[in-house]
Order: structure tokens, then sequence, then C-alpha cells
């Protein structure tokens, strides 16, 4: 069986077998996950924090739902299944039975890999003026400071719970990540315990969030080791402005940057709007981008050559 033809969980397997480091630009809709298969990288990262953004127009504070995460990732995933796409999970969005049902989910929707994290997802708070208790989310980006963790039982609960439901699916080999915020409450030691307790669990690759020097990382990947280690970038964030090149020197197997599209998208859609505004037109933003080439940028031609193959002519005069 050819590489094409693996299932994109054994791919990504493989990628993580060889030498150089995956890098794996964030995606959050198929405009941007178009335009970076059309630029060649061999993973995708599908950000929660663009998903929730891209889908509900919220900010990254656990209000997406599980239902958001997999609807977009099976579609994301099926655009060319034999890119392999790591997703988010953020703490697979309840105990362990969810857990369970949200990596079933993912693997049906055709997701090679994807992290848990040991963030809580609700903390019980007493409203001071009412003194009655509500639910408050505490569930938020990596990067954003005020995270509150679970307790190590209950992270290490959440990867048995995911490392059993792929042992019931039949060749089910999705790869599972271990991620951790506790560097940023807890000092890197207790990061580092929980990420190794993970490992012992069954999960494949370590996600160390918020690294906040060099020596951080380098001291992760050399006690983490043989497990890979995924390291999150994100520009203006609490970690450093690491490169590629960076990465690899530094041992790292998955670098991600979960904002390369839509920060991007955010700057040109604003400056699209704002010479719309100004000028009464969008002949200037549009580049000589028309209706058939902004479709060919989505698949036109590869839907032209479907409908060929089967003997049709409906799109001959495009």
């Amino acid at each position: 069986m050819s590489d094409s033809h693996l299932k994109s969980s054994t791919q990504l397997r493989q990628l993580l077998k060889g030498s150089g480091v995956i890098v794996a630009p964030g995606v959050y809709d198929g405009i941007s996950a178009r335009l970076a298969l059309e630029a060649g990288f061999d993973a995708l990262y599908m950000s929660g924090a663009a998903t929730t953004a891209s889908m509900l127009g919220q900010p990254d504070l656990a209000i997406a739902t599980q239902n958001d995460f997999v609807q977009n990732a099976t579609m994301i995933a099926g655009l060319k299944p034999s890119i392999p796409l790591i997703c988010d999970a953020d703490t697979g969005f309840g105990g362990p039975v969810m857990v369970a049902r949200t990596l079933t989910a993912y693997a049906r929707g055709g997701v090679a890999g994807f992290h848990i994290e040991d963030q809580v997802l609700k903390s019980m708070s007493e409203e001071l003026n009412t003194k009655c208790l509500e639910q408050v989310q505490a569930k938020r980006c990596g990067h954003l400071l005020g995270k509150q963790i679970a307790p190590l039982d209950e992270f290490i609960s959440r990867i048995r719970a995911a490392v059993s439901a792929r042992a019931k699916i039949p060749g089910c080999d999705i790869v599972l990540i271990a991620r951790t915020d506790a560097a940023q409450s807890y000092g890197i030691d207790e990061a580092l315990r929980r990420l190794k307790a993970a490992v012992l669990e069954g999960a494949d690759v370590a996600f160390l969030e918020g690294v906040r020097s060099e020596e951080e990382l380098t001291r992760a990947v050399r006690e983490l080791a043989p497990t890979p280690v995924l390291l999150n970038i994100v520009t203006g964030g609490s970690t450093p402005d690491f490169t590629v090149e960076d990465a690899k020197r530094l041992g790292v197997k998955i670098a991600i940057f979960p904002l390369i599209t839509a920060v991007p998208a955010i700057h040109g859609i604003r400056q699209g709007l704002a010479a719309l505004k100004s000028y009464g037109t969008d002949t200037i933003t549009a580049q000589k981008m028309g209706p058939k080439q902004f479709f060919e940028v989505l698949g036109l031609d590869e839907a032209i050559q479907i409908d060929e193959e089967a003997g049709g002519a409906a799109y001959s005069k495009l």
C-alpha cells in the first residue's frame, strides 16, 4: 500500500518517525484549509481558538461545543484525506464518557491526531451578591492568564478514557497528544510530571503549553525523550517567537502555528472593507481574482475532473 492510501493517522505516525519537524499551520475553515494545502504543507492543525472565532464569532473561552469541533474537523479532514489533520479537543468536553465520544467522533471524521489538556472545564464559585452558586466557564486559551488546572488524577482519567476508546475501534491508530497548561500556575516541574504520567498511560506525543524559554523547551525534550514533543508557536503569546529552524534545532517534532491563517485573514478583510468604505469598489483588493479564479482555489478543477470522468459535461462552459 502506497503512503497516499494510508489512513491519515498512520501517515502522521510515519511522519513522527521521520527526521524532520512536522510543520502544521493552523486552519479553521474551508478557505484557510484549501490555501494551506495549496502551499504544500505535510500536515494541518485545526485551532480551537480559530474554530471558535470562525464558527461562532466568539473568543476562546470554552464556548464552542464538541459538535462544533467535530463538524469543523470532519469537513477539513475530508478536503484531502491524505494530509494528516491534528485537532484541538480542549479538555475532551467532559468526563471519561465524553472524552471517549470525542475520540470516536474524531476517528470517524478522519482526524489523524488530537490533543487533550488538563485545564478544568468549569468551576463553582459563589456569587457574593445573591449568595447562590453558579457555573462559571473556566477553560480558556492557553496563552491567556488565569487558567485553572484540574487535579492530576482527573487529567490522567481523560488520557485513560481516550486510550481505552481507541483500543475498542478496530484498526484505530489515531495519535493521542497529552497537553498540560500547568507550567504557568505550578511551574515546569509539575508540568513535566503530568506529561510523563500521561505518556505512561498511552499518550503518543507530549505538548507543554506556554513554554517560556528555550531552556524550558530543551529540558522538556530531553526529559520526555523518546516521546515526541509538540511546540505551540503563537506570536504575541506567552511563548517566545520560535521559528521552524529553532524547533528543529531544539529537538521538537511537531510545530503548530494556530493563528497563521486567522490573523492575516483579519488584516486582509479589514483592508478590503476599508477600501470599499473609502472608494466604493472592490477592484483594489480583488487583485484581478474573479469568481472562477476564486472557485479554482476551492477545488473547481477537481470537481470538473470528477464530472468528466463520470461522462458528464455539466461544467464544460465555465
